[in-house]
C-alpha cells in the first residue's frame, strides 16, 4: 500500500511581492477609470438622441453583441429590464441561425462591437428590412456598423488595462458604464419610482427592502377591533379570537381612539377589584402609534423597535383602521 504523500506547503511569498500586486491592481483600476472618464468627456447630443429613441420604443430593446461585448450586452439588457425598459439579449452569432426571430417591428436594437466589424454587421440587412432603429456602442466611429446606425456612441478608450494590450478590459468597462447611464437616464425620463422597482423585484433582498406595509398587513375580519363602549369581557374575547395580543378601540365615528394590549388588561386587573363594569375605553392606551399602508415594511419595523411595541395599526387619513401589522409578519417576510 503506497504511503500517503506529505502535504505540500504553499510557496513562500517573497518580500515585496504583495505590494507589487497591489500596484498592478491600482494601475488596472486607474486605466479603467480613465477609460470611463474619456467616454464621459465625449458625450454629446448623440446620447440625448439615443435616449429619445429608447424612450419612444413601442416594442422591446434588443441588445446584441459577441464575445466580451456580448457578455456586457447581457448585463445591459438585464439593467434595462429591471428599471422598467423591456429588453432582451440577442447573441449575434445565434441570430444568424434563427434567433433573429425575436426581432419585430417597433423594437430598437443596441449593438455592441468595439471594432464595428464583427459578425454583428451581418445583421444589418435584417434590421434595415424591419426598419429597426440601431444604436451602436463602438470604439471605431467610422466602422461599417457605425455607418449603418442612427446613433453612434463612441466607447473608445486611451488604452486597455491588459499589459499585453489584447484582452478587452477598459473598453468593456466603458461599455458597461455607458449602458448603465442609458438605463438610468430612461428611468428618470419615465418617472420610474420605488413602487415600480419593487414590483419588478418581488423576491430577494431588494424585494424585501421595498415591501410595503399593505403587502403584509392583516385585513378585514382578521383585524381585532372593538368600540369604546365594549365590555371588558368582549374586549378580552376579541383579543383571544384574533390571537394577536392586541385589539384596536374605535370611537363613535370609527376612528382609532386607542388600543388594548395584554399589558393594559393586567394593569386593569391590578388596579380594579371588579373589572366587570369596565369598558374598552377605560383600559385602552390612547393615541397609539400608527402607520400608513404606503409606508415601507422596514419603516414599520423601525417604529416598532423604537417604541418597543409588537403591533401597528394601519389607518387612513381619518384614522379609520384599515389593517394591522404584527412583528411576526415582518419576521416571516425576512424584514430585518
Amino acid at each position: 500500500m503506497p504511503l500517503p504523500r506529505k502535504a505540500r506547503r504553499p510557496p513562500a511569498v517573497r518580500r515585496g511581492t504583495r505590494s507589487a500586486d497591489v500596484r498592478r491592481a491600482r494601475r488596472v483600476l486607474a486605466i479603467e477609470s480613465a477609460g470611463i472618464e474619456a467616454v464621459g468627456a465625449r458625450l454629446d447630443q448623440s446620447f440625448d438622441r439615443a435616449l429619445a429613441l429608447l424612450q419612444a420604443c413601442r416594442g422591446k430593446v434588443v441588445v446584441t453583441g459577441l464575445g466580451k461585448s456580448g457578455l456586457i450586452g447581457r448585463k445591459i439588457a438585464a439593467t434595462f429590464s429591471s428599471t422598467g425598459t423591456p429588453a432582451l439579449f440577442l447573441h449575434s452569432g445565434e441570430a444568424l441561425h434563427g434567433d433573429s426571430g425575436m426581432l419585430a417591428r417597433g423594437d430598437v436594437v443596441v449593438a455592441l462591437s468595439y471594432s464595428g466589424e464583427t459578425e454583428v454587421v451581418q445583421l444589418l440587412p435584417l434590421l434595415k428590412r424591419l426598419a429597426l432603429p440601431l444604436i451602436v456602442f463602438t470604439g471605431q466611429p467610422r466602422s461599417t456598423l457605425a455607418k449603418a446606425a442612427e446613433v453612434v456612441l463612441d466607447v473608445s478608450v486611451p488604452e486597455e488595462a491588459c499589459p499585453l494590450g489584447l484582452a478587452p478590459t477598459a473598453s468593456t468597462t466603458a461599455q458597461l458604464a455607458l449602458g448603465d447611464a442609458l438605463a438610468l437616464g430612461l428611468l428618470e425620463r419615465r418617472g420610474f419610482k420605488v413602487d415600480d422597482f419593487a414590483q419588478l423585484h418581488p423576491l430577494g433582498a431588494l424585494g424585501r427592502r421595498l415591501l410595503k406595509v399593505e403587502d403584509l398587513m392583516h385585513r378585514g375580519d382578521a383585524v381585532p377591533l372593538v368600540r369604546v363602549g365594549s365590555s371588558f369581557h368582549d374586549t378580552i374575547l376579541e383579543m383571544t379570537t384574533k390571537r394577536l395580543g392586541i385589539t384596536g378601540v374605535a370611537d363613535d365615528k370609527g376612528a382609532l381612539a386607542g388600543v388594548v394590549t395584554d399589558g393594559d388588561l393586567r394593569r386593569a386587573l391590578e388596579r380594579d377589584e371588579d373589572v366587570r363594569a369596565l369598558r374598552a375605553g377605560d383600559v385602552m392606551t390612547a393615541n397609539p402609534k400608527v402607520v400608513s399602508g404606503n409606508a415601507l415594511a422596514a419603516e414599520a419595523l423601525a417604529i416598532m423597535e423604537r417604541h418597543s411595541i409588537t403591533s401597528l395599526f394601519i389607518v387612513d387619513a381619518g384614522r379609520v383602521p384599515q389593517g394591522i401589522l404584527h412583528i411576526h409578519d415582518l419576521l416571516q417576510a425576512n424584514i430585518v
